[in-house]
Order: C-alpha cells, then sequence, then structure tokens
C-alpha cells in the first residue's frame, strides 16, 4: 500500500509542475520541466543501487544550471541574440546554486551521510518519490524566471528588475553568512553539542532559509513584467519555498529536532521565546 502511495505522490507532483508549465503557452518551459524531472530520474537509478544520498544535492544543482543554460540557450537562437537582463537573472541564479550545492556535497561528504535519507534509501518507491520531489523544487522555483527568459520580451529592464537584484543580493547574502557562522560555530569542538545564538543566528532561529525565500520572491520580482495571462501562476515560487522550508523540509525538522535535543534547557527554551523562527527581528 505505501508503495502504492509514493508511485501516486510522484505521478501528482509531476503533473502538478508539468501542468503549470503548460498553463504558461510557452513550449521551451514545457521542455526545461521536463529535463529537470529527467535528470531526477536518471539519476535515482545509480543512487538506488549503490543505496547512496550522496550527490542528491549536487544533482539539484546540475538541474538547476542546465535548465537555466538551455532555456537562455534556445531563447536567445542559440546565443546569437543575447538579452542583457536574462544573462543577468540566469547568472544570479547559477551563483546561488553553485553555491549551495557545492556547500550542501562538502557537508555531506564531511559527515558521511544524509540522516534524513537512512529510512528512505531501502524503499525504491519512497527513495523514487524523494528525487521526483526535487524535480518539482527545480521546476516550480525556477519556472517564473524560465517563463520570463523564454517570453517574447525576455526579462524586461524596469524598477522591478532593479528592485529584485537588490532583494536577491541581501537574500544571497544572508544565506552565506549564515550558512558560513554555522560552519565556524560547529568547527569548535566544544560546540559539537551546543545550539548557535550568535550573529544573524540571534536575530532569528533560521536566518539562512530567510535568505532563501527572499532571493526566491527576488527572482519572481524581476520576473513580473513579462508574464502574462495565466503565466502569472508562476509566481508561485516564493511561496512554495515558503511551505516547503517552513512546513515540509527545513524548519519544521530542525525545530523538532532541537526541542528533542535541548528542548529541557533553560536557556533554549529562553532562546526560543526571545527569537523570531524566521523573520529577523530589528533590534
Amino acid at each position: 500500500m505505501k508503495n502504492f502511495i509514493n508511485i501516486i505522490i510522484s505521478l501528482a507532483v509531476f503533473i502538478f509542475a508539468f501542468s503549470i508549465a503548460c498553463a504558461t503557452g510557452i513550449s521551451l518551459v514545457k521542455d526545461a520541466v521536463l529535463i529537470a524531472f529527467l535528470i531526477q530520474w536518471a539519476a535515482f537509478i545509480p543512487a538506488y543501487l549503490w543505496q547512496t544520498e550522496k550527490f542528491y544535492d549536487l544533482t539539484g544543482t546540475i538541474t538547476y544550471l542546465t535548465v537555466m543554460w538551455y532555456s537562455l540557450f534556445i531563447s536567445s537562437n542559440n546565443f546569437a541574440n543575447l538579452n542583457g537582463a536574462n544573462i543577468a537573472i540566469v547568472l544570479l541564479i547559477s551563483m546561488w546554486a553553485i553555491r549551495l550545492g557545492s556547500f550542501l556535497f562538502s557537508r555531506i561528504h564531511k559527515d558521511g551521510e544524509d540522516k534524513r535519507f537512512r529510512a528512505i534509501k531501502p524503499s525504491a518507491t519512497q527513495f523514487f518519490m524523494t528525487w521526483t520531489l526535487q524535480g518539482l523544487w527545480v521546476s516550480i522555483c525556477s519556472m517564473c524566471a524560465l517563463t520570463a527568459i523564454s517570453s517574447e520580451p525576455g526579462v524586461v529592464v524596469n524598477m522591478f528588475f532593479y528592485i529584485g537584484i537588490g532583494l536577491f543580493i541581501y537574500g544571497f547574502m544572508t544565506e552565506v553568512v549564515a550558512d558560513k557562522q554555522k560552519s565556524k560555530f560547529r568547527s569548535i569542538p566544544e560546540n559539537r553539542d551546543k545550539f548557535i545564538t550568535s550573529g544573524l543566528w540571534a536575530k532569528s532561529r533560521h536566518p539562512n532559509y530567510f535568505g532563501e525565500i527572499v532571493l526566491w520572491a527576488a527572482i519572481a520580482v524581476m520576473s513580473l513584467s513579462s508574464l502574462k495571462g495565466l503565466q502569472f501562476i508562476t509566481l508561485i515560487s516564493p511561496i512554495f519555498t515558503y511551505l516547503l522550508l517552513v512546513h515540509v523540509s527545513g524548519v519544521r525538522m530542525l525545530e523538532a529536532r532541537g526541542n528533542k535535543k535541548w528542548g529541557h534547557l533553560e536557556e533554549y527554551k529562553k532562546y526560543l521565546n526571545s527569537t523570531p523562527m524566521l523573520f529577523p527581528k530589528i533590534k
């Protein structure tokens, strides 16, 4: 029964993402979404056979780079008619993907495994579902950018474009700094079983995820002026990112793990009460 449910979920996930791509009315967007899922399904085969999740995050990075540069290549007639704003949004997403992918890959290489996959890997259908969900993540997050790039005018340079760049830089730097601060904190042996409360982590319990949400909201803002009709549905990207990070993985899982590990400590209770979960406090 569980295997059947996993297959149904995987199918529903693909249909959901591909339906949104179809709603844009742009063949290139549909092709990009298909490529995103095909890469995941191809990577699943050796991952399941070798029972490893070590290249899961790396595959996500490769997928982002593939769909973004493929869309730029096709929409510009093999790079013969490039739009500067299209290049800018592709470079921003590429920079983010390479940074996050390399960070996650080095972390799992150091830790030896991603504990989230320990109970998932033995089940072919459940493991396949996680790869399909990564296809959904790539497709939905990048959909508005893919649509803007593939639209007739391409990414439009106006006030929204510059506001988006500013927001992206802010979100990206927040994520990078937060990850560096936590990595440095964890590198100190005395902090192995402690929780971080310094730097950006004093203003938010999950500043890295806050930065992630902001930068995808920025991509939506940059893409806004290129969309029309049903294409506006692709602006669910930052909403999807928020729901994914807060209610599915990320925040929800880390909060549960933190409460289990430090919930009995008064200093941890004080940290929870004085520090916002996601959106940083001003003072």
